[in-house]
């Protein structure tokens, strides 16, 4: 099924951060180049997409999430407050070149199209499911982080996946792997291990991980 979403994307990189679809990113906005990409997305469809840039380099990840605004605020001192709705991953094929203050990319979506689907939980197992929410309460109690659990519970199942990827006190690289892994079925698995492997590590030698 073709998608709706455009190929040529205004991207705003942003180093330690990772979003993922079905999330939602509040962003506060100051920079005169993003301030452009702001408004010139609201004037348009509101799309825009969100990729990890590397570390002490203009150079970005290869996967991102495209996002729409779905909330929009401008305060006294001239900052702008918005929400961002995670909608779909999305791969770059390259960056081209403008005359604006901010970076726009071709992308293709056609790698994540799973994430188009709607009974995406078919996908993802039981036990898998069970197993990763057991591993996170005990993961985010050893690490200080608070949730509303029934709250979130209410989530659809990969909505809490895609939750648990982006909050979770593990590495960026971490957070980036999970974000390209295709599947959601993969995606699971991968977190899971993850986070085991963290809990594992504190349990075996007191040590902590940062």
């Amino acid at each position: 099924m073709k998608n709706k979403y455009p190929n040529l994307i205004p991207v705003f990189p942003l180093s330690g951060v990772i979003y993922f679809p079905e999330t939602n990113l509040p962003l506060n906005i100051f920079e005169p180049r993003y301030l452009d990409l702001i408004n010139d997305t609201l004037k348009k469809d509101k799309l825009m997409g969100m990729v990890q840039a590397k570390r002490d380099s203009d150079e970005v990840y290869n996967v991102g999430c495209l996002g729409k605004i779905s909330d929009y605020k401008k305060t006294n001192d001239g900052r702008v407050l918005v929400n961002l709705m995670g909608i779909t991953r999305f791969e770059i094929k390259k960056e081209v070149k403008n005359k604006k203050l901010y970076r726009e990319f071709e992308v293709d979506y056609e790698k994540f199209k799973e994430d188009f689907e709607k009974n995406n939980n078919i996908f993802l197992s039981d036990n898998n499911f069970k197993s990763l929410l057991e591993k996170t309460k005990v993961f985010f109690k050893k690490n200080g982080l608070l949730l509303n659990w029934p709250e979130f519970e209410k989530l659809d199942r990969l909505q809490q996946i895609n939750t648990i990827a982006m909050i979770s006190p593990v590495t960026n690289e971490e957070k980036q792997k999970v974000l390209e892994t295709v599947t959601n079925k993969d995606k699971t698995e991968i977190l899971s291990n993850i986070i085991e492997f963290y809990l594992y590590e504190k349990n075996s030698t007191k040590i902590t991980i940062n």
